[in-house]
């Protein structure tokens, strides 16, 4: 009878998470009065960047589908409820590529992780998250722009990742070349139409019917190109955001759509450039990104640099929100990051200023919210969960799956919040919770 008792009560509770599942979300995230609005109600939130989602999702040596349930249950736990997630990466000619990948050379896709993230999705929709999934990368550790340049080119990748005699800017010249390769937009044009047209094998659903879809987003972190005069290049890149998210919106009306820009620091360090970028009324909402230690705020072996890091945070967040209420949009700072002590990479090493920094930002934009400032929400980076670097250097090596949350070409370890991390997991959650309620 105890076993029979149990298997009720396990049905019994299946069938209500599935019903809850189901009305809760019935609604699209919409734009209205610089808010996100679901059911009539204004959504903001606490998220996380969890860009490896479909690998540990799918049905694959590379995958773990017990680890991904494990780590939406943890985040459901802990009122983390947006996440951030890659649903396109380019069979890649770089040093440190992101495989497999979703697309290949050859025009075919790879279904294995396009399940995989199907399975990610109708476990979000579960859990009443929401995801925003990113179409492309202006960087090359998921092949994204230089990867369809050198396709459609015949050029090889410019790697400074692995090439010594190459330069970021020299890389970054050759992906921006991207806006404007017709070859190249057709391509990742025809992605956008597959994916946002697939249906999802275990909701049934397409994805442009889904509700745990929030928002498209053009690329993470596109720039424009530093290169010749920045007025024509600054036009190249707002029509390039324009006439796709345009493409995005006729194929996915229901969903929202954002460019994935880093701000003013991703706009040759201009706010009219920012608002330029974000001005297209198909862009339902802007977008910025935050790294002390890579803009030269901060140094892990100068703690005493972390007050003016944290001076620099507040005056850059306060640029973006007056950008967005010029726009009359809302904002979402959906990268912020920040090392641990001394840099250091392992899961027991301490994160005293991490969790002081952390501890700002969220009490800032709990703030700013509070003050009815146009803020959405904001994503921390990176959600690493019970990923570990299986290196004694911590670096990345062919065959790693561990996904730490850390990009491949970076130490694994290094941005990442751990499911250990207690006391960095403690400002999370407490201000998750109290943003939810504003």
């Amino acid at each position: 009878m105890r076993i029979i008792r149990s298997q009720l009560c396990l049905a019994s509770l299946t069938i209500i998470v599935l019903v809850n599942a189901c009305k809760t979300q019935k609604h699209f995230v919409q734009v209205k009065d610089k808010n996100f609005i679901i059911e009539k109600k204004i959504y903001h939130f606490v998220g996380t960047n969890f860009w490896y989602g479909a690998y540990i999702a799918a049905n694959a040596d590379y995958g773990n589908r017990p680890r991904l349930i494990r780590e939406l249950n943890h985040l459901q736990k802990l009122g983390v409820k947006n996440l951030r997630v890659v649903a396109a990466s380019e069979e890649s000619d770089y040093g440190l590529p992101l495989s497999p990948p979703f697309q290949y050379k050859n025009g075919k896709y790879n279904e294995t992780l396009l399940q995989g993230l199907d399975f990610l999705l109708a476990e979000m929709h579960k859990r009443d998250m929401r995801a925003i999934l990113i179409l492309n990368n202006y960087w090359d550790w998921s092949g994204g722009m230089g990867q369809y340049v050198s396709w459609t080119t015949g050029q090889s990748v410019i790697d400074p990742s692995t090439k010594k005699t190459d330069t970021w800017d020299d890389a970054m010249k050759f992906s921006a070349t991207f806006y404007t390769n017709v070859k190249a937009q057709e391509i990742y044009r025809k992605y956008i139409k597959m994916i946002t047209n697939r249906v999802n094998i275990y909701t049934k659903k397409a994805y442009r019917d889904e509700t745990a879809i929030m928002a498209w987003e053009l690329a993470n972190e596109p720039r424009p190109s530093g290169a010749g005069n920045m007025v024509e290049k600054m036009k190249i890149f707002a029509k390039w955001i324009d006439e796709t998210a345009k493409y995005i919106h006729n194929q996915a009306p229901n969903q929202l759509v954002t460019t994935g820009s880093e701000g003013s620091k991703g706009t040759l360090n201009s706010l009219d450039n920012t608002l330029q970028a974000h001005n297209s009324e198909y862009i339902d909402y802007m977008t910025f990104h935050m790294w002390p230690k890579n803009w030269g705020w901060y140094q892990a072996d100068k703690p005493e640099m972390l007050a003016s890091a944290k001076a620099n945070t507040a005056k850059y967040i306060d640029e973006h929100i007056e950008l967005a209420n010029k726009l009359n949009k809302p904002t979402v700072l959906e990268e912020f990051g920040f090392v641990r002590d001394r840099e250091r990479f392992s899961a027991d090493s301490s994160t005293n200023e991490r969790d002081s920094y952390y501890r700002f930002v969220l009490d800032f934009m709990k703030n700013r919210i509070r003050d009815k400032k146009p803020i959405g929400g904001l994503n921390f980076w990176g959600w690493g969960g019970e990923g570990r670097g299986k290196q004694k250097d911590y670096m990345w090596k062919a065959g790693d799956n561990s996904f730490t949350g850390d990009p491949f070409g970076e130490a694994q370890g290094l941005n990442s919040i751990f499911n250990t991390d207690k006391s960095t997991l403690s400002i999370i959650s407490r201000y998750a919770q109290e943003i939810d309620k504003k």
